[in-house]
This record gives structure tokens, sequence and C-alpha cells, in this order.
């Protein structure tokens, strides 16, 4: 009798791990995605001042003012936002297989919410390591997986001040939230990977919100 019931309750926890392997990965996986304690506290303070609209006189839910680069290179600013109705900014990491495995489906997103103004962006969590300098490892695994997966739209290396702070302290990844052509955030925060149809009915009803 005993031994069932330990048996159970193994089985019970093997089943908990593959429910959550399948939706997201804890960020404590590894620490290259967090900033050096040098810098730490300044972009906490950020990350505040963002989502109260206080930093650089912004609206409220404002990513303010930063300035990235893709795996090839070229340079993104807050002007990214401007020419799309919504964007969807999908947070990962090289490390983690339900980032990985919904990608595929991101990139349909992106084809077919491309007539409705809607972009989608990656940003590599790990793609800076705990110091603050680029992971190379990290960032040709994207590479790898940017090419195996079929992905065009941009994969996008964290600057300096990892967004303002808005990347600091992401507790699971993949991690979602939309921000509208102002640069501010709008709708929900989403945790773990869902399926194309299940991201299309949350862009058409943030772009119903946001419009509202």
């Amino acid at each position: 009798m005993k031994k069932t019931k330990k048996t159970r309750s193994m089985l019970l926890v093997s089943a908990l791990c593959c429910l959550t392997l399948l939706g997201g990965c804890s960020s404590d996986h590894k620490s290259s995605q967090e900033p050096s304690p040098t810098n730490l506290d300044s972009l906490q303070e950020d990350a505040e001042q963002t989502a109260t609209g206080e930093q650089n006189g912004s609206n409220n839910g404002s990513l303010g003012v930063f300035s990235m680069q893709d795996l090839a290179g070229k340079s993104y600013t807050q002007e990214m936002f401007a020419d799309y109705d919504l964007t969807m900014v999908n947070i990962f990491t090289t490390w983690c297989s339900p980032c990985i495995n919904e990608i595929p489906d991101l990139q349909k997103l992106s084809e077919s919410m491309k007539d409705q103004n809607v972009q989608v962006v990656g940003i590599i969590l790990d793609g800076l390591d705990r110091f603050g300098r680029e992971d190379q490892e990290a960032l040709e695994k994207a590479k790898l997986i940017a090419e195996r997966t079929g992905a065009s739209y941009p994969f996008l290396i964290p600057d300096q001040n990892y967004m303002n702070g808005r990347l600091v302290g992401i507790q699971a990844v993949p991690e979602t939230f939309f921000v509208d052509k102002n640069g501010t955030i709008v709708g929900e925060t989403y945790s773990g990977s869902h399926s194309l149809d299940e991201w299309t009915e949350i862009v058409k009803q943030t772009l119903k919100d946001t419009a509202s």
C-alpha cells in the first residue's frame, strides 16, 4: 500500500514537471540574463519608473528611449514601434525548449497579421552575460534557432540598460507583452508559450482593446 502511494506521488510530480516544461521555463536555469550587481539597483529603479510612466516624462507604461541590435548588427530604437498599430515583444532564451518550439508559430503569426499592421519582435534574454557583455555562445545558438525555425522577424540583443529595466526580474520565459505605436505597453503580459490560434485571438483582442 505504501509503495503504491509512493509510486502515485512520483507520477504526479513527473506530470507536473512535464506541464511546466510545456508552458515555459524558469529564468533561474541560467544566470547570464542577470545584470551586473553594479548596475542592478539603477536598472530596477528604471523598471519602476517605466511602470509608472515617470521616465523621460513619458506616458504611463512607456518603454522610453533605447537602442538595441539584431543578430546582423542592425540597430533598433523606440522608433521601431511607430509604423505599426501593435508590436508583439516575445522575450526568450536559447536554452528554453517551449520558447524555441513556439517560434515557428510566431513566424506564422507575423506573416498572417502583417496586413493588420502588427509586427513581432523577439528579444534574446540570455544574449548578454551577467556583466552586460554579449554572450557569443548564446548569440550563435540564436542564429541557428532563427535558421532552423525559419524566423524572419528580428531577434534583438538586450542593450546595457535592459530596455530601461523592462527586461530585469523576469521569472519565467517565454514572456510576451504588447506595445502600441507610441511605444507604450498595452494589454496583458503573458508568461509561457501559446499556440498559433491562441496568439491570434490574443492579438486580435489586444488590437480591439487598443483601438477603443
